[in-house]
């Protein structure tokens, strides 16, 4: 069970007075689930895996600022400042499944679990429904992508939903560890995925750190393989060059196999995956030139606030503050290439 959704239940477990609402009121056209699920810090809504769209109404009698994150550690709504004596409705889509983290992971607790958290938290009201024509946002990758259990290691699609309006939400089947081989041959992960796939859903595909020992070959045909998974499926695939490694020359440049994903065989996955993406006509986030450039522009000092170098000694695996950084980079480039509609995205 994930840290995140024992402290969940506790707080409810502590909390007198808390009434459940049965799960059919979520997805039967009756009531939806409101605030009587709600602790001040804390919601659990017992609705059954799917989709479903979350209003919040924020603010108090005094100044307030309020995030919501839930599930394993996602962040579903940037801090939202309101003036004393205001409410402000905010929604978003959020993907309900078993595990709720990494699919070789634990299970995690059933239901939606949302933590209300900010600066000066006030959630005024909330209202759960079953999302009715949401859109997904697949997330096919490692550990630099995946929901991790445990802070203070953060994957850039664990903070991507918070940048998604009502309508898209994301479903994160990183998992940590995986290169493109072990991917495609665990049952847990492509063969789950893929029937999940709806037509016009987006795929993001990112893998690369763990093909240390994959040859140029088989990683070409595992990234088609890939592609026309979700065409079959109808799904838009979308591939993404891996984040840089933290790594840099004595220059201050990170012009070197480490920190730009060449593997052992000499390997040079980003030149690989933007090859596939030309040739199949496919969309490319060209994450890898992203990041370089902002990492070298940060420099050898400023740049360790984005990785868990400070903490871990780790120039690979991102902070909270650093995928969040990348997840805007993703943002962007999604907005810039008309990937989802720009109504659907919170920008700035």
């Amino acid at each position: 069970m994930r840290r995140f959704n024992i402290a969940v239940l506790a707080a409810l477990t502590l909390t007198a007075g808390l009434t459940a609402v049965p799960a059919a009121h979520a997805h039967g056209g009756r009531a939806p689930l409101g605030i009587d699920n709600c602790t001040a810090t804390a919601c659990h809504f017992d609705v059954p895996p799917g989709t479903y769209d979350v209003e919040v109404v924020l603010g108090g009698d005094d100044e307030s600022s309020t995030a919501i994150s839930g599930e394993t550690r996602r962040a579903l709504l940037p801090e939202v400042a309101a003036p004393a004596g205001e409410r402000l409705v905010r929604s978003f889509t959020v993907d309900v499944r078993t595990p709720e983290g990494e699919p070789t992971g634990a299970a995690g607790t059933a239901g939606l679990d949302l933590a209300v958290g900010g600066s000066a938290p006030a959630l005024a009201d909330i209202r759960v429904t079953r999302a009715r024509h949401a859109r997904q946002v697949f997330l096919v990758g490692d550990s630099t992508v995946c929901d991790q259990p445990g802070d203070p290691y953060t994957g850039w699609g664990q903070q991507l939903p918070q940048y998604l309006r009502r309508g898209v939400s994301v479903a994160n089947y990183a998992d940590s560890g995986e290169s493109t081989v072990t991917y495609l041959g665990n049952p847990l992960l492509w063969a789950t995925v893929q029937p999940l796939i709806r037509p016009g859903d987006l795929v993001l595909v990112q893998l690369a750190h763990n093909d240390k020992t994959t040859d140029e070959a088989t990683y070409r045909a595992n990234l088609e393989t890939l592609v026309a998974g979700v065409r079959e499926k109808g799904g838009r695939p979308v591939l993404v060059t891996p984040i840089v490694r933290r790594w840099f020359n004595a220059d201050g440049t990170l012009n070197n196999a480490t920190a730009l994903l060449v593997n052992g065989l000499g390997v040079d996955h980003p030149a690989v995956i933007r090859s596939v993406a030309a040739t199949l006509e496919v969309p490319l986030i060209d994450l890898t030139a992203k990041t370089k450039a902002l990492v070298e522009s940060l420099g050898v000092e400023d740049s360790k606030a984005l990785y868990l170098y400070n903490e871990k000694r780790d120039n690979t695996h991102t902070s909270v503050h650093g995928a969040t950084v990348y997840a805007g980079l993703v943002r962007d480039e999604l907005v810039a290439q008309h990937l989802v509609p720009r109504g659907t995205v919170r920008v700035g």
